[in-house]
C-alpha cells in the first residue's frame, strides 16, 4: 500500500503551485493541465491540507463505517432507490430554480433523433452514420452498456474504436512527453457506426466470438472467464487499413461525472509514480488530453483511457461520434464521417443556419443543458456499510491494496460557480490515472498517453446497483465480465498482485470482498 505521506504531497500542490511532479524523467506536466477547470477555485491553505489529508487517510480500524462513509457523494448524495431510477437522480443539494435546467438536460439527453430534412427541426439532423439514435439509447436509466448476448442482440450500447499509428514526426508527440501519436484510420475515423440513414451504408456489423477459460480459486473453487474475439464485419467502404487497431467500448455509467470532474487537478496528478518510486508495484501515469474547448492540454479524466478532459467536451464528442450530430466544439454536421465517405458529407443535416443556433443541431445552450444533467446525476447512498460482512471486505480490500488505484476518497476544490460539487467528501474509489492491466486486458490501441495495456481506474460507486439499474451484471471494457468476480481475475499487470491474492483467498473472504463491493 502506499504511503500516507503521498497524500500529504497531494494536497500540498493543491492551491496552484508552480512546480510540478514530472510525467517521466525529468519533464513535467504544462500548467494548464495542473489548473485544469480550476483557475477559479478557491486556494486551501496549510492548515486547510492537513485536515483533508487527515480525512482522506487509509482507515486504521475496520469494525465500523468511517464518518460519512455512507454518503458517497457527499451533500449531493441521494438515497439508493430499489428501481432501474437508482442512476437517474439529480444531486441532492441542487438548487430549486436548477431543478428545470436538470430536466430540460434529461429531455435533451433522451431525445430521439431523426433525418434530415424533416419536420420536426427541433430534432433532426441524425447521422447520416450513427451508433445509436439518443443519449439514452447507450446510456438507458443512465447505466451501463453491454456487449451484444447473441445474434439477434442488439450492439447499440457497445461500439468500436478505431485508428492507425501515426507518422513518427506528430506535432503532438514532440511536444507532450510520452504522447503516443496516432491518426483516423483514413476511411472509417476514430470510431466506427453501425447504423446508417436509407441511402448509405452502416460502416460495419460488430461481431463476436467467446473463448471460456477455467480459473482455480482457493478453497477448491473455480471460476470460468470469457475472452472475446471482436471482429469488424460486413464493411460498408472497404477494408481496413492494414494496420488499423481496433477496441470495443461499452458505454459507462452515468452518475457522480460533475464530482470526477471537480477533484482537483494537482491532487490527481500527484499521486502518479510512473516509476514507481515507492516500489509498491502501482505505477499509475497522469493521462493528457487536448481539450476542443480552450485548446490546450489538460489532465484527461473521463472515458475508458481518460481521453476526455471535462464532461463538457465528452458530452460534445459523443453528439457527435455516437449520433453524428453538430455541436459547438463539433460544427461538421456529418458527424464523424471521413472525407473518403463524400456522399455522407453532403447528405442534408439539421440546423437552421439563419437560427439562434448558426446551423447547428444542438446550439450551445443545448449541449450546456446536457451537460449539466450529466454532471449532476446524483451518487446513491452506499447500502450495508456497517455489515460486519462488508465491513471484513472492505479491510480485505486495502489489505490486498486494491485501494492503491481505486482511491477510496477526495475532498474537491471549493468551486463559487458550482456549489453542487463545491468542497465535497466524496467516495468514488478511482484516482483516475493509467494504469497496466496486463496482456489479457490489452487492446493493443494507444489514446494519448495511454498505451495499448493502459486503462484509466474506473470508479466503484454504484457498481451494486449495476443489475438493478442495467438489467445486466457485465462489467471491464468491452463486458466480458460477468460478474464483479470475474472482473478481478481479469486483472493482471500492475494489479496482478491483488488478483492474485483474491483467487488465492478463502471462499469466505471472497465473498466478504465481493459484499463490499455489492455495498459501493
Amino acid at each position: 500500500m502506499r504511503p500516507a505521506t503521498r497524500s500529504i504531497c497531494a494536497l500540498a500542490v493543491l492551491a496552484g503551485a508552480q512546480s510540478l511532479p514530472a510525467l517521466a524523467g525529468p519533464a513535467s506536466l504544462p500548467q494548464t493541465v495542473a489548473q485544469d477547470l480550476h483557475l477559479s477555485a478557491i486556494p486551501r491553505d496549510a492548515a486547510e491540507a492537513a485536515r483533508i489529508a487527515a480525512v482522506t487517510a487509509a482507515p486504521e480500524d475496520f469494525s465500523a463505517p468511517e464518518p460519512f462513509e455512507e454518503n458517497s457523494g457527499g451533500a449531493a448524495t441521494v438515497r439508493a432507490r430499489a428501481n432501474r431510477d437508482a442512476f437517474s437522480q439529480p444531486s441532492a443539494n441542487l438548487a430549486f430554480e436548477d431543478e428545470l435546467r436538470f430536466k430540460v438536460g434529461n429531455g435533451l439527453f433522451r431525445k430521439i433523433w431523426v433525418s434530415s430534412p424533416s419536420s420536426t427541426k427541433a430534432s433532426d439532423g441524425l447521422g447520416p452514420l450513427y451508433n445509436a439514435r439518443a443519449c439514452q439509447r447507450c446510456h438507458l436509466k443512465d447505466g451501463r452498456g453491454h456487449p451484444p448476448e447473441g445474434p439477434e442482440d442488439s450492439a447499440v450500447s457497445i461500439f468500436l474504436r478505431v485508428s492507425v499509428p501515426a507518422a513518427s514526426d506528430d506535432t503532438l508527440a514532440e511536444e507532450i512527453e510520452g504522447w503516443i501519436a496516432d491518426a483516423p484510420e483514413p476511411v472509417y475515423g476514430r470510431q466506427m457506426q453501425d447504423f446508417a440513414l436509407p441511402g448509405h451504408a452502416p460502416e460495419y456489423r460488430l461481431a463476436v466470438s467467446w473463448t471460456e477459460e477455467e480459473v482455480t480459486l482457493g478453497g477448491g473453487e473455480t471460476a470460468t472467464l470469457r475472452r472475446p474475439d471482436w471482429r469488424a464485419e460486413d464493411l460498408g467502404y472497404g477494408p481496413l487499413a492494414e494496420d488499423a487497431m481496433l477496441s470495443p467500448r461499452v458505454a459507462p455509467q452515468m452518475l457522480g461525472l460533475g464530482l470526477l470532474e471537480a477533484i482537483p487537478a494537482a491532487e490527481i496528478i500527484a499521486r502518479a509514480d510512473p516509476e514507481d518510486a515507492d516500489g509498491d508495484g502501482i505505477s499509475g501515469r497522469v493521462q493528457v488530453a487536448i481539450s476542443s474547448e480552450y485548446g490546450v492540454p489538460m489532465l484527461g479524466r473521463f472515458g475508458l483511457k481518460a481521453g476526455a478532459p471535462t464532461v463538457r467536451q465528452q458530452s460534445a464528442d459523443a453528439f457527435t461520434g455516437d449520433i453524428g450530430i453538430s455541436n459547438p466544439l463539433h460544427p461538421g454536421g456529418w458527424g464523424e464521417c471521413t472525407e473518403a465517405q463524400a456522399d455522407c458529407r453532403t447528405a442534408p443535416h439539421g440546423g437552421d443556419p439563419g437560427g439562434v443556433g448558426g446551423g447547428l443541431e444542438v446550439d450551445a445552450e443545448g449541449l450546456d443543458l446536457v451537460t449539466f444533467y450529466s454532471r449532476n446525476l446524483a451518487v446513491p447512498a452506499r447500502r450495508n456499510a456497517a455489515d460486519s460482512q462488508v465491513l471484513r471486505g472492505k479491510a480485505l480490500f486495502h489489505a490486498f491494496a486494491c485501494a492503491a488505484c481505486h482511491t477510496p476518497k477526495h475532498v474537491t476544490a471549493r468551486l463559487e460557480d458550482r456549489p453542487e460539487q463545491s468542497f465535497q467528501l466524496i467516495w468514488p474509489y478511482t484516482d483516475l490515472l493509467l494504469h497496466d492491466m496486463g496482456p489479457g486486458l490489452a487492446d493493443g490501441r494507444p489514446e494519448g498517453r495511454a498505451n495499448g495495456r493502459e486503462w484509466r481506474t474506473p470508479p466503484l460507486w454504484g457498481i451494486g446497483l449495476t443489475e438493478q439499474v442495467s438489467g445486466h451484471s457485465y462489467f471491464l471494457h468491452d463486458g466480458r465480465a460477468r460478474s464483479l468476480l470475474e472482473a478481478v481475475l481479469w486483472h493482471g499487470g500492475e494489479a496482478e498482485a491483488a488478483r492474485d491474492a483474491v483467487a488465492e483467498a478463502d471462499p469466505e473472504d471472497r465473498a466478504a470482498l465481493i459484499a463490499f463491493l455489492e455495498s459501493l
